[in-house]
């Protein structure tokens, strides 16, 4: 469940561009119409160096059951004012997120796509981790899975989650909003399941490639419930 516009796989560090993060709503009988427009949309829209489109789940599992097929997303790097009018007609709601990349490491189908500005923040922040699985790994890696989402789930801070991915099996990953800097870096270096899966990960070698960024959040406008914000509670 995904695509990338044209482009070729060399670094795109040392071009500042604005990360956002588009996610759409749509009813179950406009499913079709989305699945249509992740498989033929190729096109990089005028302004953006960088984009993917991506189906969503909730994260807990990473197959084709934990796939929401009435959400979708799609991350770009380029001009702020980039718009997918296709995608408009057919959500009944939709959520723009500005992001500053403070942290990234790795490469995303080959490129760097984040040029990090190193800067601490003192708001919200979301985290972005994708990976694409060996898949010879994949089985051992699903079954690390399910403890962590549990305690991300009851981690303090999280404001909102849920899975991405580019293909039904094996490409994928996860996208966090927390409360603060803090919250996030608790949950990551403090939660016994994740540090755990953290340490196994060299050795196991589940990885073909892998991507880790993390994010200040400049905005967010239209529903934030596409995002599962209803299911939290922003604390002061």
């Amino acid at each position: 469940m995904g695509g990338e516009p044209g482009g070729d796989r060399t670094s795109l560090i040392g071009m500042q561009a604005d990360v956002t993060l588009h996610v759409w709503r749509v009813p179950r009988h406009a499913v079709a119409s989305a699945m249509l427009r992740m498989a033929v949309t190729r096109r990089r829209p005028p302004g953006v160096r960088f984009g993917k489109f991506l189906g969503t789940g909730t994260g807990t599992t990473f197959g084709p059951g934990d796939a929401d097929l009435t959400r979708w997303a799609a991350l770009t790097v380029g001009d702020p004012e980039v718009r997918f009018p296709a995608w408009d007609r057919i959500a009944t709601g939709h959520a723009r997120v500005a992001l500053e990349p403070l942290i990234s490491r790795g490469t995303w189908s080959g490129h760097t796509p984040f040029e990090p500005t190193g800067r601490r923040p003192d708001g919200m922040v979301l985290a972005l981790t994708r990976a694409r699985l060996r898949p010879t790994r994949a089985l051992r890696f699903w079954r690390a899975v399910p403890a962590v989402a549990r305690e991300v789930t009851e981690a303090p801070g999280l404001l909102a989650r849920f899975g991405v991915g580019e293909a039904p099996i094996g490409w994928q990953g996860t996208i966090s909003v927390w409360r603060d800097a803090a919250d996030l870096t608790a949950f990551a270096y403090r939660q016994p399941e994740h540090r755990a899966a953290i340490a196994r990960t060299p050795a196991d070698r589940w990885y073909a490639e892998e991507l880790f960024a993390r994010f200040a959040v400049h905005g967010i406008s239209g529903d934030r419930s596409v995002l599962g914000w209803a299911e939290r509670q922003e604390r002061s």
